[in-house]
């Protein structure tokens, strides 16, 4: 199913993009529980042009857990960030940086699918805890338009709440 190649958007604006967002579903994640429930990500600008990127959740045990990160933007695919989780001071390290593109976005920035060129990896991200069930079938359509496998698919459990540390 991975033949499809993946595309990121051609028109993104980044300061739009930044805030919170709900995780609505995602693909397994080695780093995350399955069970992981109130998952959000918090973008916001540092004053060096990168991204910081917030990720909180509740464990399966229901023990709040942080992951805190870096995205640099890619100044020639404005739809594409490069994002490493590791200890700022180790992030220099070569090959520790994931891909992060954004496959779909709405006018109004409030759903978005981001996923990794490799197909391992997706999201599918809201503004708000919960989506209808037309807006989910769209973006999932384009994630399987565009080769990914949907049948590991996890929906996050969402309170509305945001996980506090």
């Amino acid at each position: 199913m991975t033949e499809a190649q993946v595309q990121s958007v051609e028109a993104f604006d980044l300061q739009k993009y930044l805030g919170l967002w709900y995780e609505i579903g995602r693909l397994p994640l080695k780093y995350e529980d399955d069970t992981a429930t109130d998952v959000t990500a918090e973008y916001s600008l540092d004053d060096d042009g990168t991204v910081k990127v917030d990720n909180r959740c509740l464990d399966e045990d229901g023990e709040p857990t942080q992951a805190l990160g870096q995205g640099i933007p890619d100044e020639e695919h404005p739809g594409r960030l490069e994002v490493t989780f590791l200890p700022e001071g180790l992030r220099w390290i070569p090959f520790t940086k994931a891909d992060y593109w954004v496959l779909k976005i709405d006018p109004d920035y409030r759903h978005a699918l981001v996923g990794t060129p490799d197909h391992k990896y997706l999201w599918l991200l809201s503004r708000d805890p919960r989506i209808d069930d037309e807006t989910r079938s769209a973006y999932l359509a384009e994630a399987r338009a565009q080769g990914y496998d949907l049948e590991p698919w996890i929906e996050a459990a969402q309170s509305g709440r945001r996980v506090e540390i």
